[in-house]
């Protein structure tokens, strides 16, 4: 069986401007990266602004578990089956980043014949968005040193500061690092830390502007320190933001590519979904939907987090209205969450399958709560059995959902047919009533309370002495009409990895908080959660290499 980096190193690409020319963006509107990537221009992007919107449809899963579930995977291949049947489709994603493609996930394309390409530019480097974020980021934080080194005049209390600098790496020794040590000339000796890129704030600011104008006003209100008041001190009191900006130019833009089967792809932007809002840019996805008729868009990891970001932080903030919801699931996934270990999925087991279909019941009864139709697809394997393929089915229609196995991971868009006929006919049939979990003038507990017990199922939440004292501050310094943005464990609904399938009886503890007033919300830290991962005992760096060809060989 061809591994998917073999798969994709076979493809023959089109070049990106036939590609684009496909769906009506000329050659002049592009800045190209090469021959088969390229930037979409400002002039194009605003010249389209006042188009009519196409449909939305949002691909999220049940929670991740080791057997996998291949959410990018039906995310291309759904692509790729509208254009199979003659609709002009466009798919945006997130662009990966280099800390899980080195340390679990090697890569971050789709799979099979369900992928983007070309695939390696994709998940080593790309057009160097990540590269400007991370560069923006780190000025801002030799800024901020800088202005306390010559003489302090916004009145930093240095014991305050919050601003971390990042790194687009696994790298666990920096998460609590000492600078400033040496002599007088270099700086204050204190406690600072490093956060992976994705989580940084300025990623999510550079995600949810809408344009330059935009970017520059939310890199403005971003706190980086507190003063001895007790007032917070911004970017734009350190003079930061003309520089972070000129840095971010062209990173604003979004990134075109393809599919295998030459499906537009837009992938640009990318926050984790378990410590920061977990989607793609909203400039990339308004772009998406004034050039095509239908827009197939992710949100990281389980529904949980990134379809509850997408709607609560994401769709609130830009206006946006999904049409339509795709829930993937895998018998493999769900058999697991009944308590099979993973050398024993490729088994029949009905049992073991009633007990986890409960996690796809609970994001099933969630979605519903946004007032958006969903459809459930089965990524398919081929140790699955008839009988758990109907029981699932049935169980779904049961609770009002279309169903459709995939098979786009050995198929491409042919294998993804049923599903976009029933995504399709959800469209025509169903209306969405969209509307937000919470409303802004919830104060920031409740907002908290009503994530945590419709949304994970919780009992309650519990609260840190640390954490009460975070959120009390920010209600008094006016945050408190924010949307919350969860910090999770993505693994289960609950704030404990090792409760699976649908836990009950659980609180949810809050640990700590901080505001992202650029991106505009306010982060919640639960459980044991990090902003800086590390990398396990045999990372995927192990396994990657270029051979004697110069070819790239290990990414998953």
């Amino acid at each position: 069986m061809k591994t998917d980096i073999e798969i994709a190193q076979e493809a023959v690409l089109n070049p990106i401007t036939d590609v684009l020319e496909d769906i009506g963006i000329r050659e002049d509107e592009i800045e190209l990266y090469g021959k088969y990537k390229a930037k979409l221009s400002e002039d194009a992007i605003q010249s389209r602004k006042n188009d009519d919107d196409g449909k939305l449809i949002l691909v999220t899963a049940i929670n991740p578990t080791p057997a996998g579930e291949g959410k990018t995977t039906t995310t291309v291949g759904l692509g790729e089956a509208f254009g199979k049947l003659g609709k002009k489709a466009v798919i945006a994603l997130r662009e990966p980043s280099l800390g899980p493609c080195f340390g679990i996930k090697g890569g971050a394309a789709g799979g099979g014949y369900a992928q983007v390409v070309p695939m390696e530019d994709l998940n080593l480097h790309f057009t160097g968005d990540f590269h400007a974020i991370t560069s923006a980021n780190n000025l801002c934080a030799a800024l901020l040193d800088n202005h306390i080194q010559q003489g302090n005049k916004c009145n930093i209390d240095e014991r305050q500061i919050v601003w971390k600098r990042c790194l687009d790496m696994n790298d666990r020794v920096l998460r609590n690092i000492i600078v400033g040590l040496g002599r007088k000339t270099d700086g204050f000796v204190r406690e600072d830390h490093f956060v992976i890129t994705v989580a940084s704030e300025i990623m999510a600011v550079l995600c949810l502007a809408t344009d330059l104008a935009d970017l520059k006003a939310r890199l403005s209100r971003m706190v980086v320190a507190y003063d001895f008041d007790g007032k917070p001190v911004t970017a734009a009191d350190i003079q930061a933001v003309g520089a972070m900006a000129a840095l971010l130019k062209d990173a604003m833009k979004p990134n075109f590519i393809q599919t295998l089967e030459h499906t537009p792809a837009i992938v640009h932007g990318g926050p984790f979904a378990n410590i920061a809002h977990g989607c793609n840019s909203v400039r990339a996805t308004k772009t998406a939907l004034k050039i095509a008729d239908y827009v197939i868009t992710e949100a990281g990891f389980g529904a949980d987090l990134g379809a509850e970001k997408f709607f609560d932080i994401k769709c609130r903030q830009a206006g946006l209205k999904p049409d339509a919801v795709v829930l993937v699931a895998t018998i493999r996934a769900l058999k697991y969450n009944g308590g099979v270990p993973k050398e024993d999925l490729k088994h029949e087991d009905l049992q073991a399958l009633r007990r986890g279909i409960v996690n796809l019941d609970k994001h099933i009864e969630n979605l519903h709560k946004f007032g958006v139709p969903v459809v459930v697809t089965l990524n398919s394997f081929i140790t699955d059995t008839k009988a758990e393929t109907e029981y699932v089915k049935q169980f779904c229609e049961a609770r009002g959902c279309e169903f459709a196995l995939s098979e786009v991971w050995e198929k491409g868009g042919e294998g993804g047919i049923l599903l976009a006929e029933k995504v399709l006919k959800s469209l025509e049939e169903k209306q969405s009533e969209f509307a937000p979990l919470y409303t802004d003038d919830l104060p920031l507990m409740d907002k908290i309370s009503k994530v945590s017990k419709e949304i994970y199922g919780a009992d309650g939440v519990s609260y840190t002495a640390d954490a009460k004292k975070a959120i009390d501050q920010l209600e008094q310094l006016g945050f408190g009409n924010l949307p919350v943005c969860m910090a999770k464990t993505q693994y289960s609904l609950s704030d404990d990895p090792k409760k699976l399938g649908r836990p009950e009886g659980f609180t949810v503890t809050v640990r700590d908080a901080y505001v992202c007033a650029g991106a505009g919300f306010v982060v919640v830290l639960t459980g044991s959660i990090m902003t800086m991962p590390g990398l396990s005992a045999h990372p995927a760096a192990y396994d990657i290499d270029v051979n004697d060809d110069g070819k790239i060989v290990g990414l998953f």
